[in-house]
């Protein structure tokens, strides 16, 4: 590759075929074509084929395999090819199912597009990241993600973070100086920008020389195989399946040993045992929770809600703490300025014209404060406010320790420093104020300005002020240059509260979700605004200033009481998203900030706008199509229906498995044969959990969705006991009376277990999906139709000709009522019974 780093401007554009006008439409479409998009494909995309063998990976599949394999070697051909093939069934069924939701999910991330600006036909224009070609002229601000590896050509104050190439948390300074020396490190190459990697500070132009897999990026297999810390819900999927594990070696090894020691034979006993580790776990749990979750990220989608990951929705639905700006949130985010006025209360051009000349806007930078900005030049243009003869000549940009930036500029043969910034801060560097065309000492005029302030943000007006000073010209101008300003006056602001808001935070409320404010704006607009749309001050308005200092207890007090902050930091955000978590919340938190990063990566789920800048849309789990509480309410809502479709299969399944299992290890102690046959037993899993793939489709409770829910490994592990043990009650009440009935024919004693087992488990399903009465809760369409559809295959394996595959026998008329009659008892037991196990047990 050559080594870019050595050219000039000149040598640069001819080795890459390219102008400082950038690329005609036509070549860079030319481009495109000949190189392909773009894109690294991460490698945790998944294939057909991959997804496929996926489905063979459980233990207990491989497990089930070899043991038909040894079936069929001891001449048991029948069994044999019925266990192949409903391990064959479940997995094809498995893989359609996640094949279908990967393409639903990689369609859904086609909503969430990165932008870059590049110079075509000579002109700045936005594309989308994908369509970047070598040769591309591109415009970096603080804030982007990196698009290509880009050699720059104009560098201003340009910091860039590396860490995810090089594992250094240092920034890197960048500048477009040729460097001569061969064998440069990743670090050492200061003229380069790497794609991935995000712009920390100042802006820069460039020139693309490679993009893909052809970056630094797309070479590093360490960044591509890098795995994402889990989120709360694939722990609890973890602790579960640890859970599992655990009851499932206990019982088979059990009911292995015992069988073999009474003489039922080593092979069949074995068999009967993997028959019995099969039929107690729910296999059937991925492929449900995919489904769920795939079909909660479309509905989500058509709310404007858009997922990064399925595993995000389940934790959307258990946030119990929002953390979230006022702006944009609570107030319409359509700032306008109002008015600009002096000490005393007048209209001075001289306020308008620095406004103007200290502008982000005016250079197209995405940074903090350009709302404001672009709101001044909005009402210059309606005013006809121009400016002219004056020369920009360096930028301090702002910070938020400062909260203010400067523009140092030319006018005439003078220098002049303009600032502008929070009112506190300026009066902090000032020490003159401009009154009736004279420059005063402050003294007590500092008062005067201070009670203004006050007052407008009382009000509901958002404050900025504007000071100056005349500046000697310099070579390098810095934040210490920042003092003995005059005060001009202030740039007064509305942002007028949401109509809806309070509709929006009521939802919450109902949600029981608590809302926290964390804003760098003033307390006493911040206060203004909670008291227009409803929101009640927990405690008092903390201030950026009071948490410094304080220790990780002392914090988390307050953090805990209050309910508003203003004035703060984005670090200060960060901190008080971390130890929220500590305390045990599921926290989610909005921004869309440059500064907003190190919170939305710390929250448990971060959620930001489509319109956000790069680096705030590479650290969120959740990107919204429109910035409102009431998407958010929505998508916090849809993720609980999640939950509890989930939760319904995961109580059914291992309720009625364990209670069925248990008879079945319980009964070979007393039978003198197999109580069921392994191929029944895999056949009456599948049937059963046939149904419970429509699970997604259910209604969920409104009850249900009033507050968020957690797993409960007890409450689980309780709901399993209990509801198995009333199954088995009925189980072994239904062998008791068979074993009458049926006069020693065990294939009809076996054939009549194997319905009553199936049936019970279908119909029970509707009574555990609700904890009301299963008359007051409506199941959906599907759930019913597919229920029907599964009774009737059950019917039909027994009557007809198929069921000499599974030694069934068919069933006299007396028995179908004796296990018509069981299931009526054991679903009104249960519907009985359900409730005082809520009461009981669940918090």
């Amino acid at each position: 590759m050559q080594d870019y780093c050595a050219l000039n401007k000149k040598e640069l554009m001819a080795a890459l075929s390219s102008s400082e006008k950038g690329l005609s439409k036509k070549e860079a479409e030319k481009r495109l074509e000949e190189a392909g998009p773009n894109e690294i494909v991460a490698k945790d995309k998944k294939g057909g084929f991959s997804i496929l063998l996926s489905q063979f990976k459980s233990p207990l599949i491989l497990i089930l395999i070899i043991a038909a394999v040894i079936a069929g070697f001891l001449g048991e051909i029948t069994d044999a090819s019925i266990i192949l093939g409903i391990v064959l069934l479940n997995s094809l069924l498995g893989f359609y199912q996640e094949f279908k939701s990967e393409k639903a999910l990689l369609k859904l991330k086609r909503y969430i597009t990165f932008k870059a600006k590049v110079l075509r036909n000579g002109k700045e224009i936005e594309i989308n990241t994908k369509e970047l070609v070598v040769g591309d002229i591109v415009f970096l601000n603080n804030g982007d993600i990196v698009p290509a590896d880009i050699r720059l050509l104009e560098a201003q104050e340009l910091n860039v973070n590396e860490s995810v190439l090089t594992g250094e948390s240092n920034l890197v300074y960048k500048n477009f100086k040729e460097l001569k020396e061969k064998n440069l490190s990743i670090n050492q190459k200061t003229n380069l920008v790497f794609m991935g990697t995000s712009v920390a500070g100042g802006c820069g132009k460039g020139i693309v020389i490679a993009i893909g897999t052809e970056t630094e990026f797309g070479r590093t297999a360490t960044v591509l195989s890098a795995k994402e810390p889990p989120t709360d819900f694939q722990k609890n999927i973890k602790k579960f399946g640890d859970f599992l594990i655990k009851i499932i070696l206990i019982l088979t090894l059990c009911v292995f040993f015992i069988n073999a020691v009474l003489g039922k034979g080593v092979v069949d006993s074995f068999l009967f045992a993997l028959a019995l580790a099969v039929g107690i776990t729910p296999e059937l749990l991925p492929i449900i929770i995919t489904i769920t979750l795939s079909r909660g990220a479309i509905k989500l989608a058509k709310k404007k809600v858009i997922v990064k990951k399925l595993a995000s929705i389940e934790d959307l639905g258990n946030i119990d703490v929002l953390c979230t700006d006022k702006t944009g949130t609570l107030t319409e985010n359509k700032i306008t300025l109002y008015d600009y006025l002096d000490i005393q209360g007048t209209k001075k051009e001289e306020i308008i014209e620095n406004a103007i000349i200290c502008n982000t806007a005016l250079t197209g930078k995405d940074v903090t404060g350009k709302a404001a900005d672009v709101a001044i030049l909005e009402y210059c243009k309606k005013n006809n406010i121009r400016i002219k003869n004056f020369e920009r000549i360096e930028e301090i940009e702002f910070d938020h320790e400062r909260r203010r930036m400067s523009i140092v500029y030319k006018k005439g043969n003078k220098f002049y420093l303009a600032t502008k910034g929070a009112p506190e801060s300026i009066l902090e560097v000032c020490n003159k104020v401009k009154k009736g065309g004279k420059i005063l000492p402050i003294g007590h005029y500092k008062k005067e300005l201070i009670k203004k302030f006050e007052d407008f943000s009382r009000e509901g007006y958002n404050v900025i002020a504007i000071a100056y000073k005349e500046i000697k010209k310099k070579k390098e101008y810095e934040t210490k240059d920042e003092n003995s300003l005059v005060f001009l006056g202030f740039l007064i602001f509305l942002d007028p509260p949401k109509k809806d808001a309070e509709n929006s935070l009521i939802h919450f409320q109902k949600l029981g979700v608590e809302i926290k404010i964390l804003t760098g704006d003033n307390s006493l607009v911040t206060e203004q605004i909670c008291n227009q749309v409803g929101i009640k001050i927990k405690n008092k308005i903390v201030l950026g200033s009071e948490l410094n200092g304080l220790n990780e207890k002392e914090l988390s007090s307050i953090i805990r009481k209050s309910n508003i902050f203003a004035r703060i930091t984005p670090e200060q955000k960060y901190k008080i998203v971390e130890i929220l978590s500590k305390q045990g919340h599921i926290v989610g938190f909005l921004g869309d900030g440059v500064n907003d990063a190190p919170a939305l990566k710390a929250a448990d789920v971060g959620i930001t706008v489509d319109s956000a800048i790069d680096i705030a849309k590479e650290n969120a789990d959740v990107i919204l199509l429109n910035k409102s509480l009431d998407v958010i309410a929505n998508g916090i809502r849809e993720g609980r229906k999640t939950f509890g479709n989930i939760t319904k299969y995961i109580f059914n399944t291992i309720s009625a498995n364990f209670g069925n299992m248990f008879t079945l290890a319980f009964s070979s102690l007393f039978l003198k044969f197999i109580p069921l046959r392994p191929s029944q037993i895999l056949l009456n899993n599948f049937i059963s959990d046939g149904p419970l793939m429509t699970i997604s489709t259910d209604h969920v409770d409104e009850e249900g969705l009033k507050k968020p829910k957690r797993w409960d490994i007890k409450l689980i592990s309780r709901f399993m006991i209990s509801f198995g043990l009333i199954s088995s009650i009925f189980d072994v009440i239904t062998i008791l009376t068979l074993s009458l009935i049926t006069e020693g024919n065990i294939p009809l004693l076996q054939t009549a277990w194997f319905l009553e087992s199936v049936m019970t488990e279908i119909f029970i399903t509707f009574a555990i999906r609700t904890k009301k009465r299963f008359w007051k809760s409506r199941p959906s369409s599907l759930l019913i139709v597919s229920s029907i559809a599964a009774i009737l295959l059950t019917l039909v394996l027994i009557y007809s000709p198929l069921s000499s595959l599974f030694k069934f026998e068919k069933l006299p008329i007396n028995i179908l009522m004796l296990i018509g009659g069981i299931i009526l008892m054991y679903f009104l037991s249960v519907e009985l019974y359900k409730k005082h196990f809520y009461r009981k047990h669940e918090n």
